[in-house]
């Protein structure tokens, strides 16, 4: 699947680049208006991620030529502007979603694939490692016969660490897939929210099956 991100500034360029690249996707990445739009009349790509606010030519500007030349290619409208009016003129002008800065990369993956769905994906709104179950689409967790009660943030830790069974994943990745480019690289949430990950997968008396690689980061144990 090919995907065009259209955005100016590198930091957010490189994190989402980096995290898509990660997940098999070809990204292409315009760093203003003008190379975008000329990029996005193509018809070349799959999805277009389109930020709002851009040198050269706006969001809004390309997305209005990109319908005006029947391109039905899916946007997904990456923006910092917050006001309702933004948000409807977007979707009005033929914009399939909007995803409000800052973001997660879970929850900007999750919109991805709502709108690419693989022939092969046979089941993309459910992952299953070992006896956990996780349904995208409900937001519900089993293991075994058990429901298990997430937040939104445990949820996409476990996300997160469900979509790489066995690997280890740096306290780095992590942090740019669930908290998004913005974290406090000090913060020590990732390690509280494993933590409570933790006790709320473990069975009796036992913790849940995400272990701590030394000077690593962290693994979910795929046949626990």
């Amino acid at each position: 699947m090919r995907i065009l991100l259209i955005e100016d500034e590198s930091k957010i360029a490189d994190f989402v680049e980096r995290g898509l690249s990660d997940e098999g996707y070809a990204v292409t990445v315009a760093d203003d208006g003008l190379k975008g739009e000329a990029e996005a009349l193509t018809g070349e790509f799959d999805l277009i991620l389109l930020d709002v606010l851009l040198p050269g030519k706006n969001g809004f500007e390309i997305l209005t030529e990109i319908r005006k030349r029947t391109i039905a290619t899916p946007v997904i409208m990456l923006t910092a502007l917050g006001e309702t009016e933004d948000k409807v003129r977007g979707l009005e002008g033929g914009a399939i979603d909007y995803v409000s800065k800052p973001f997660s990369f879970e929850e900007l993956l999750a919109r991805i694939r709502a709108q690419l769905r693989r022939p092969d994906a046979v089941s993309a709104d459910r992952i299953e490692v070992g006896d956990l179950l996780l349904d995208l689409k409900t937001r519900r967790v089993t293991k075994g016969e058990r429901d298990v009660d997430l937040t939104s943030r445990e949820f996409e830790l476990l996300a997160y660490l469900m979509r790489h069974p066995d690997q280890v994943l740096s306290r780095t990745q992590l942090l740019n897939g669930v908290w998004g480019y913005d974290y406090d690289p000090g913060t020590n949430v990732l390690e509280v929210y494993v933590g409570y990950l933790r006790k709320k997968l473990g069975n009796e008396g036992e913790e849940g099956p995400i272990d701590t690689v030394r000077g690593a980061g962290y693994r979910l144990r795929a046949d626990d």
